[in-house]
């Protein structure tokens, strides 16, 4: 039996196929001497060069529209990138504007880094973003006051429930679209020796048990009426073997009846918003 009931088209559960479309910028914010370091920053330029081009197709053939959250500096110096997105009909949201962890930064940056990005996706796009994904790393207790000071109507960084939530604020409400570390696929691919990431150097993952995580999650999902928000990151999964686990997850959903697969921003604006928290 269902959760809930009010999912858009009366659906028993919606899925999200989120992309961080991080590149270079995630090397760069994590890590600020990999500006030395091209091997290093060839990672997250293959996610651009090859692995974008497949997670789009793959994307195509199933028929699904979704969102990719951008930093700002991969807007600004991979333009053709946001090209292909939008020639997808994909929605653009904010993911940082450097990639840099919002707790490191104080107020003032933390703004600065969300409104440069914005802007750099609208200069490009000629669309303004009303979502916001906070880079890997930690927030702090402003974050997601400053986000709403910047006129995001959602944000999509919290973990802490599988519905989306009413966020009360000082400055006003914000949606939370959360999400979970099992459905991300960068930290079961993601290894560098140097910098070391991860710290422990524990990788990489077996392709058929990540695909598993990923459908027997939904499984859950799908049982009791919940969002399924998935990440996908171009330069894990795009490569020719990674990217049939997009391929077999994407499969294994779209059999369900009943599901409604779409953008945050979609969700946010047909859904009924199903908890609420202070912050």
């Amino acid at each position: 039996m269902a959760e809930v009931e009010y999912w858009p088209q009366g659906a028993r559960c919606v899925a999200l196929l989120t992309v961080n479309l991080d590149a270079d910028q995630f090397w760069l914010g994590m890590f600020p001497d990999s500006i030395n370091r091209p091997k290093t920053l060839s990672m997250g330029g293959y996610g651009i060069k090859r692995g974008l081009d497949r997670v789009l197709r793959t994307f195509e053939e199933y028929n699904i529209k979704t969102t990719f959250f951008v930093p700002g500096k991969v807007a600004e110096n991979y333009p053709e990138a946001i090209e292909k997105i939008i020639g997808y009909q994909h929605e653009l949201a904010v993911h940082g504007h450097t990639h840099t962890s919002m707790h490191l930064l104080t107020a003032d940056q933390q703004l600065e880094e969300m409104e440069k990005a914005k802007e750099a996706i609208r200069k490009i796009s000629g669309i303004v973003p009303v979502g916001f994904r906070a880079p890997e790393g930690e927030l702090t207790l402003e974050t997601l006051k400053l986000a709403k000071q910047c006129g995001f109507k959602y944000s999509s960084s919290l973990y802490g429930d599988d519905r989306p939530y009413t966020i009360f604020l000082e400055n006003g409400t914000i949606t939370e679209i959360p999400m979970h570390w099992e459905l991300h696929d960068f930290p079961y691919f993601a290894f560098n020796y140097g910098p070391a990431f991860p710290s422990g150097q524990g990788r990489v993952a077996s392709y058929y048990q990540v695909t598993r995580t990923y459908q027997r999650e939904f499984d859950g999902y799908y049982q009791y009426g919940l969002a399924y928000v998935a990440q996908f990151t171009p330069q894990t999964i795009g490569s020719p073997g990674k990217i049939k686990i997009l391929e077999d997850v994407l499969q294994y959903i779209t059999q369900s009846e009943n599901l409604w697969i779409g953008t945050c921003s979609d969700l946010v604006d047909r859904s009924l918003v199903i908890k609420k928290e202070i912050f």
